[in-house]
């Protein structure tokens, strides 16, 4: 398979493949994702958002469910492994550029983690969390978190092993926590692993894609497709402990 560090030309086997995987134990990050936070908000005012995105992602997908998109055309209300997803502003001629929103399935709820992944193209990402939620986020490299302004304390940090490896291959993940009513944004360059997982029901993740028409050529896909635009690092998923908001011996405490 392809390698992982490869940071220029085609990264896809098949183009168009929706579950394609590459071997864990080939994979090395080409660099790092950088976490920034940006702000924490009153309960009130971070469930206020985070319900107002995520009613977008299912008025989509309600939309879509009673008059599917015809074929060839561009499907805006889509799905991934951390939840449902809606393009609110695909790219256009002259415009790379595209935007999703993700309304996040709760892990405890279905008792199922997504798994470690990396894209074809970079991505910018905000988190959103509102009450009693948290999102955690992981990589098989150190995440870097940024200082920012008006943020006291930090996140809270940890490592732990990467569940579901083959047998003898050992694979450090480094997690970062995004706290309850906490905006917190993240970089990922192209081909860099990560792996979201929301733990509770509030959680949105408003995603940017730089370069989405660049990398669906470079590919060689046939549509804008987040799940064709990944490469998994695991062949199944993981039960929710896996992926739990939990603490280890080198924690930070939360802002």
């Amino acid at each position: 398979m392809t390698s992982g560090a490869e940071t220029t030309g085609r990264m896809k086997q098949c183009p168009d493949g929706e579950d394609e995987i590459l071997d864990v134990r080939r994979h090395q990050d080409p660099g790092r994702n950088r976490l920034t936070p940006v702000v924490t908000l009153p309960p009130d005012v971070a469930l206020a958002v985070v319900d107002a995105l995520a009613g977008l992602v299912r008025a989509a997908h309600r939309r879509e469910k009673a008059s599917p998109t015809p074929a060839g055309a561009l499907k805006q209300a889509q799905e991934f492994e951390e939840g449902d997803v809606y393009m609110v502003e695909p790219p256009f001629e002259g415009f790379f550029a595209d935007r999703y929103l993700m309304d996040f399935y709760d892990t405890s709820a279905r008792d199922i983690c997504s798994r470690m992944h990396l894209h074809t193209g970079l991505r910018f990402v905000r988190m959103m969390t509102g009450p009693g939620t948290t999102i955690r986020v992981s990589s098989l490299s150190p995440n870097t978190v940024r200082p920012a302004p008006g943020w006291t304390g930090s996140l809270n940090t940890f490592t732990d092993a990467l569940p579901g490896t083959p047998a003898g291959v050992d694979r450090q993940r480094h997690n970062v926590i995004v706290p309850p009513n906490s905006w917190v944004d993240m970089q990922i360059p192209r081909g860099v692993s990560h792996q979201f997982n929301a733990v509770g029901p509030n959680a949105v993740i408003d995603s940017v894609h730089p370069e989405e028409s660049i990398e669906t050529l470079r590919e060689g896909m046939s549509g804008y497709r987040m799940m064709a635009q990944t490469i998994f690092l695991a062949k199944d998923k993981s039960p929710a402990t896996t992926c739990a908001d939990i603490t280890g011996p080198d924690d930070s405490p939360y802002p």
